[in-house]
């Protein structure tokens, strides 16, 4: 167990809360400038959600699709198509995310 909340954790220089909210803000950001390829919902495939206020926001991108669970408050920053459910999840992982985005060619 840790002595504080996790999002409390810090590096020295960040905590985990203000790296989670960078991430968010980066990923709405590159949606914005690409809602060609974007979409938000608040419900998955399924119809399944977290419990919270959460979302559920992706890309479509030539390398494959890329995804995140972003915080409720980042929903109407998130200028792209609002879906009643969210594409069916294609299994990527963390990793697969990260060389999606390397290997799209854009010129962003």
């Amino acid at each position: 167990m840790l002595p504080c909340p996790v999002g409390e954790v810090s590096d020295g220089y960040h905590t985990f809360d203000e790296l989670y909210d960078h991430r968010h803000t980066l990923f709405v950001k590159l949606m914005n400038s690409h809602p060609d390829l974007s979409w938000k919902s608040r419900q998955h495939e399924d119809g399944s959600m977290y419990e919270g206020d959460w979302f559920i926001a992706g890309m479509n991108l030539p390398t494959g699709d890329i995804s995140y669970h972003l915080e409720g408050h980042f929903w109407d920053l998130a200028k792209v198509q609002a879906l009643d459910f969210a594409p069916a999840w294609d299994g990527h992982t963390a990793e697969d995310v990260l060389n999606r985005l390397s290997n799209w060619e854009q010129g962003i």
